[in-house]
């Protein structure tokens, strides 16, 4: 099980920008930043770093987990809203299992944002 992760973006601003907006529905609020760094929480622990540096390339795939597929169709409009492109709305992945319930949004730096839910509706 992953504790945290950390990811190079390009712009800290507009990055700090588009995730609080896109995560906000997932519980996400901003924990910390200093310098060029950013750290996002969901009830008080931070597990989602960003750091203005070199954008990273290629661009990476993220997946956050939603406990409802209500707050997955949420961080889709949140995370269009704050200026992310489509890249699949939300809806049943049977590729993966049939209660994959996923969206994908482009943020950014072009990385894949996904917010996904595996519970039954």
């Amino acid at each position: 099980m992953l504790d945290h992760i950390g990811l190079d973006v390009s712009d800290i601003k507009k990055a700090k920008e588009f995730f609080l907006a896109a995560l906000k529905p997932l519980g996400y609020e901003l924990f910390m930043e200093w310098e060029k760094w950013v750290g996002l929480a969901v009830n008080g622990k931070p597990d989602f770093w960003l750091k203005e540096g070199k954008q990273t390339i290629p661009p990476i795939h993220i997946a956050f987990r939603a406990n409802n597929r209500k707050l997955v169709d949420e961080f889709y409009k949140a995370a269009l809203t704050a200026g992310g492109k489509d890249n699949g709305a939300p809806g049943i992945r049977e590729i993966y299992h049939p209660n994959y319930y996923g969206a994908f949004v482009l943020g950014p730096d072009g990385h894949n944002i996904e917010a996904v839910c595996h519970d039954p509706e």
